[in-house]
């Protein structure tokens, strides 16, 4: 798969209170046929050798500064970060019925999906400070969903992570064995991935053979990560402070796990 790679903007930012600073960079990136596409990256500062690294996937609007804060939180840990972006440049949908229809596209052909992500992995891969055998891709509702597409898709990762992403399968889903680590961390009060979407989920990673975990948060809604949710007209979506942390407590214990650290 080609990937170009034109560096735009470098700059280090001290966090307060990280454990250590971190260079981000935002840069495009080129498909195969030229489509660009602008990634966020984050890196340690002080790391000894190559470092684990994260694959983030935005939502459906397109890549926000939510993503982008959980990069930096990633990077002051000691991990690699990237955020995909995977519409494409200038595509960057309002919530509602528009963006409910750019994610159409990618819902109803997982392959695409799966190969826009790959994008990142191959970035990835190609980067000295990356350790290509230790990577993982994580994503937020939309993203959610393309995370546990790489990991049907056999995307050669260690693990995924999806935080109140949809569960379902494409049209053609494979039956071989999963074999990177899934973790699921799921509002129980989320009305867009029914418990009906749920138990199915639960079939399919038992039929593949997969090493999963699902974490269900009582009472937290779909985007309970997000706090901007409150903000949304919308009885579906809410911020939920205590399965943020939690969730975020669990996918740090998972990579710790994944990565051998």
């Amino acid at each position: 798969m080609l990937l170009r790679i034109t560096l735009a903007l470098l700059m280090i930012l001290p966090l307060p209170l990280a454990a250590q600073e971190i260079t981000t960079s935002t840069f495009m990136y080129e498909d195969a046929e030229e489509r660009q596409y602008q990634g966020f990256a984050t890196f340690p500062d002080d790391a000894e050798g190559p470092v684990p690294g994260v694959i983030i996937v935005h939502q459906w609007t397109g890549p926000s500064d939510h993503e982008m804060r959980v990069a930096r939180r990633l990077a002051a840990l000691g991990y690699a970060a990237l955020v995909v972006d995977v519409y494409g440049v200038g595509i960057r949908p309002e919530a509602g019925q528009e963006a409910a229809t750019i994610s159409s596209k990618y819902r109803e052909d997982r392959a695409l999906l799966r190969e826009r992500v790959g994008l990142g992995l191959d970035w990835m891969k190609e980067q000295e400070n990356i350790d290509a055998t230790r990577l993982a891709v994580i994503g937020y509702c939309f993203g959610g969903m393309a995370a546990l597409e790489m990991a049907r898709g056999g995307a050669e990762v260690t693990g995924v992570v999806s935080l109140h992403g949809n569960l379902n399968t494409g049209e053609n889903p494979e039956d071989d064995p999963i074999t990177a680590k899934v973790l699921v961390l799921h509002g129980a009060a989320d009305p867009l991935v029914p418990i009906s979407q749920v138990e199915a989920f639960h079939n399919e990673m038992h039929a593949r053979d997969a090493d999963w975990q699902l974490i269900a948060y009582g009472g937290a809604k779909h985007s309970f990560t997000e706090p901007a949710a409150d903000l949304m007209d919308n009885d579906a979506v809410g911020y939920d402070p205590d399965a943020d942390r939690r969730s975020w407590q669990a996918m740090l214990a998972f990579f710790e796990e994944i990565f051998g650290e």
